[in-house]
């Protein structure tokens, strides 16, 4: 709660992305992976597909995966006959839909040990003791990690490695730089279901400070900033809007921006930078024909 106070009253108002997964902000986003411009999933299927046996190759088989932001389960599910998993753990932000998702897995993969893990990943790690330690491999998929500018992202990565040991490793997806068009298209959909994922953070934050925002007072924008490399969204105030909560306030004025999620889109040489920042090193990389999108499998090069 304090964080999005902190987030509305700044100078520059914004509010964490992690704040669109209620139960409906989740079910929006899974949604928008099937959108035809909305190009990651697709594209990271693909390269899941293709490489599919030299990826389970450089991961091996009876690891501990952990997936995370694992949403309904089904990239890494999809894996499961040629990976079989000693253990799957889905870890997600929003507990309501990791539940189902883990309900529906089970009946289809019985015989696997599977745990559920709801907690915001970006700030803490600490996974429960059912959690097997043996060759943890995590999977970070979905370019999430492009949400975080390198000064947040680094420490993310480094909890990873220093929670998986010298036998772990990261299988992570990256969004790699392409044209404007398409990767504005890819966050402002023509159905405007993006749209809808956004403003929708606005309804979840009513609930959480007990606020007044209006939805038809707000407008999605997305916009890529080619200096920072980054898709960035925001909601903009269609008119003066005096937005309340208990003990705080702001009046925004006609066309000021809320700041709501950045994509950082990266080229091979960044990507690999990033993850030895982290002290990881990059094992192997695998790329669709269009160098849309990077799957890359990282071990620690130091613990």
């Amino acid at each position: 709660m304090d964080e999005l106070k902190r987030g509305l009253l700044a100078s520059d108002a914004w509010i964490a992305p992690k704040f669109f997964y209620d139960l409906l902000g989740s079910r929006l986003f899974a949604a928008i992976t099937a959108l035809p411009e909305y190009y990651p999933p697709r594209v990271e299927a693909e390269i899941l597909t293709t490489y599919r046996k030299e990826i389970a190759q450089a991961l091996g088989t009876r690891a501990t995966l952990i997936d995370l932001g694992a949403g309904n389960c089904e990239k890494v599910a999809g894996l499961f006959p040629i990976l079989q998993p000693a253990q799957y753990v889905a870890v997600d932000i929003s507990v309501d839909f990791l539940r189902d998702a883990l309900d529906h897995l089970s009946r289809q993969y019985p015989d696997t040990d599977m745990v559920g893990v709801g907690v915001d990943f970006s700030t803490q790690l600490n996974l429960p003791a059912d959690v097997s330690d043996k060759r943890r491999t995590f999977f970070y998929l979905g370019s999430s990690i492009g949400n975080f500018p390198a000064a947040e992202a680094v420490p993310l990565l480094e909890r990873l490695r220093r929670n998986m040991g010298a036998e772990g490793g990261l299988l992570i997806g990256m969004d790699l730089v392409k044209p404007i068009a398409t990767l504005e298209a890819a966050y402002d959909d023509a159905l405007g279901v993006t749209a809808a994922f956004n403003r929708n953070v606005l309804l979840h934050i009513n609930r959480i400070l007990v606020s007044d925002f209006k939805l038809e007072d707000w407008r999605h924008v997305a916009l890529f900033n080619p200096q920072a490399s980054r898709i960035e969204m925001h909601l903009e105030a269609l008119r003066e809007v005096r937005v309340t909560w208990p003990g705080g306030e702001r009046l925004f004025a006609a066309q000021e921006r809320i700041h709501t999620e950045n994509s950082y889109k990266y080229t091979p040489e960044s990507a690999r930078t990033l993850l030895q920042q982290a002290g990881f090193m990059a094992k192997q990389v695998w790329t669709d024909p269009m160098g849309y999108f990077a799957l890359i499998y990282a071990t620690p090069s130091r613990v």
